[in-house]
């Protein structure tokens, strides 16, 4: 079932195929409970745009009919969610205990100096951004990288952190040759 209330007639943020993934979303709930796919909804929304803006997360109160300070509650209070503006690569880099214990600071010390930024710091070419996270159930593979919130990088020695650094570049300086 379709849940969008005239798409037409709204300002629309998202596209189209957004919209139909949150709606596949929501059809996995009882229609009086569609709240439920709020958080379906934002990480939709952030892989399309890259963060959720106040106007976003307002377009997704409305589409699944909560109100937005609800909606505003769950995208601040998980970490997965970025309510200010990130670089295109989210690098997460695990610092709680165990992957600090395992090389985990060790690594994070290395990316800010490779990249020049600090922990919520986008690069000056709008590439990275790098943030610390929790736990991320791979103790056992520390240290441990999120990119994207999608791909999880274990034992990240300084070779490897520049493998990927220069992986992630490889698209934005190929069309520049």
């Amino acid at each position: 079932m379709h849940y969008r209330i005239n798409i037409e007639a709204m300002n629309m943020l998202l596209s189209e195929q957004a919209y139909k993934k949150i709606d596949r979303e929501v059809a996995k709930f009882p229609s009086e409970q569609k709240q439920s796919a709020v958080m379906a909804a934002l990480a939709i929304a952030q892989d399309e745009k890259g963060w959720l803006s106040p106007e976003l997360m307002q377009d997704i109160a409305d589409y699944l009919g909560m109100a937005a300070i609800a909606v505003q509650e769950v995208a601040t209070f998980y970490t997965m969610y970025c309510v200010n503006p990130v670089g295109k690569f989210k690098i997460t880099v695990c610092t709680n205990l165990p992957c600090a214990l395992s090389g985990g600071e060790k690594a994070a010390q290395y990316l800010k100096q490779k990249l020049g930024i600090d922990y919520r710091e986008i690069t000056e070419d709008g590439q990275f951004t790098l943030q610390e996270g929790e736990c991320m159930g791979a103790c056992g593979d520390a240290p441990v990288m999120l990119v994207n919130n999608k791909r999880m990088c274990s034992w990240m020695s300084n070779d490897k952190i520049d493998a990927l650094l220069g992986e992630l570049r490889a698209p934005a300086t190929e069309g520049t040759k």
